[in-house]
């Protein structure tokens, strides 16, 4: 189905996540939350997908913001939780595709030769 919108967050140097929405035959909507990892010997990604469907939006919401909060609150109250923010590169991982555009935009590349790879941004991953 095509993406409407995706959103990329990098998270460390081998991680990536990938939230699309995306629309059904029947013009509903879902979204995806993919976790893309580089794989240690250098032989592609392996990839975990989540289909979250709009019933379950609220619920999964809530859900994650009671286990994140836990976690700042019961188990880490020291921790610095914000040394870890890097808004402006999130920021610009923003981008909305239009339905008519191609869908292989938005996902996330599994199938990329080594020399499809600029070592710089692998470093930055």
């Amino acid at each position: 189905m095509d993406s409407i919108y995706s959103k990329r967050l990098r998270a460390g140097k081998r991680r990536t996540y990938f939230f699309d929405v995306r629309a059904t035959k029947g013009n509903d909507y879902y979204l995806t939350i993919t976790e893309s990892r580089k794989r240690f010997d250098d032989n592609g990604y392996d990839r975990h997908k989540i289909f979250l469907y709009k019933e379950d939006f609220n619920k999964f919401v809530k859900a994650l913001g009671e286990a994140v909060d836990y976690v700042k609150t019961e188990l880490m109250p020291n921790f610095d939780f914000d040394a870890f923010d890097h808004v402006e590169m999130e920021e610009e991982n923003t981008s909305p595709i239009p339905p008519q555009e191609n869908a292989e935009l938005a996902k996330p590349n599994t199938d990329i030769s080594s020399d499809q790879i600029n070592s710089e941004d692998v470093d930055k991953w």
